[in-house]
């Protein structure tokens, strides 16, 4: 055993009913990173089950997508059918990751679910992730790959290809959801991506229904919307982009009375809180409560990168509404974290922190 593990069991041993967080604390570690330990140390068979292993109540649940993702960033016009000169990098991806990374850092305890590869691709991402959310219910599958995402990318740092590698998520399945029914049911919020199959959406929206657990659902591409359930009914969040949106109400959305149709149908579905994100043109939200409204996005002189734009945009809006700002100010959130993501050249800002994304705010 290493050091730590040491000393986690001489913590244990003090007081075997200390929490996770006491533990946490007392080692000056992270809860995630502490949570770790405790599961290896458990499937050494050094722990035996005890109350500081218990799920943590209210927790933040992310449901979805850990990727590696690779970037290629083309020098000059990208021309298909030939090879294009570029400088590349790689980062960890993932919706449900992304968004578990960006809440994590604004001081949320997250869990994230997801399967995944005993592969090198999940040890990088294991590595990358911990420190700002709870892994320690990830599902590896040794037959299967850890998904991927490869992006390329033009001198203006817009998409001009993207492929991946998402079938691992296809195993991401009820039945091994329901080994944590336990956890999933203490939950304090479960925020869901749509690389998840459609019968585990549809187990999740039954459990928060059930349980008046909030649920927040992320579309993660067009042809994924197919997973959604037939009604949006114990949803408390949904948020799209315009083509997702143009895929679930059946018509195109060229105008601001067309955004403001298409919201009206989905709170109609029974969602609570609807946003359909417009790109450089903002974004359109409405709720059960609220008339439906545009709000600008934020002035940016130079886009760095879009990858995980959309995903800190979704974040800084949950974290807003967790911490019991107005519907306005979510918004205002989220559009913030979006604008300073895009002229990053990370996926999630490793400076992103409550603080900051405050005074970001107020200086805007």
């Amino acid at each position: 055993m290493n050091e730590r593990e040491q000393a986690v069991l001489a913590l244990i041993r003090q007081n075997p009913f200390m929490s996770q967080q006491e533990m946490a604390d007392a080692m000056n570690l992270s809860r995630p990173v502490l949570a770790n330990l405790v599961s290896s140390l458990t499937k050494e068979g050094k722990i035996v089950g005890r109350a500081y292993i218990l799920p943590e109540a209210n927790e933040i649940i992310c449901i979805g997508g850990a990727n590696l993702d690779r970037k290629f960033h083309v020098k000059g016009n990208v021309q298909f059918g030939t090879s294009n000169p570029a400088s590349s990098s790689f980062s960890v991806g993932g919706v449900g990751r992304n968004i578990a990374e960006n809440l994590g850092r604004l001081n949320h305890q997250v869990t994230l679910l997801t399967t995944a590869g005993k592969d090198a691709d999940w040890q990088v991402i294991q590595d990358a992730s911990e420190s700002f959310m709870n892994l320690r219910y990830v599902e590896q599958i040794p037959e299967a790959s850890t998904g991927s995402y490869t992006a390329i990318m033009d001198e203006q740092g817009e998409l001009a290809l993207a492929v991946a590698n998402m079938e691992v998520y296809d195993l991401l399945l009820p039945n091994l959801l329901k080994k944590h029914e336990t956890m999933l049911v203490n939950a304090g919020c479960f925020i869901l991506d749509l690389n998840c199959p459609k019968e585990t959406v549809a187990y999740i929206q039954q459990v928060a229904i059930a349980r008046e657990i909030p649920l927040v659902i992320v579309p993660v591409s067009s042809p994924k919307m197919n997973r959604l359930p037939e009604t949006l009914q114990g949803v408390t969040w949904f948020i799209c982009n315009t083509d997702e949106a143009e895929t679930i109400v059946g018509h195109t959305i060229e105008n601001v009375s067309h955004y403001e149709k298409a919201l009206q149908q989905l709170l109609q579905l029974g969602a609570e809180h609807v946003i359909i994100t417009a790109g450089s043109k903002g974004v359109y939200a409405a709720s059960t409560t609220i008339a439906p409204s545009h709000f600008a996005a934020k002035v940016i002189e130079k886009i760095e990168d879009v990858t995980g734009a959309g995903d800190a945009f979704v974040s800084a809006v949950i974290h807003g509404w967790l911490t019991g700002q107005d519907f306005a100010t979510c918004l205002d959130a989220g559009l913030t974290n979006a604008k300073n993501t895009l002229a990053s050249p990370y996926t999630v800002r490793p400076e992103l922190s409550v603080d900051l994304l405050k005074s970001e705010m107020e200086e805007l």
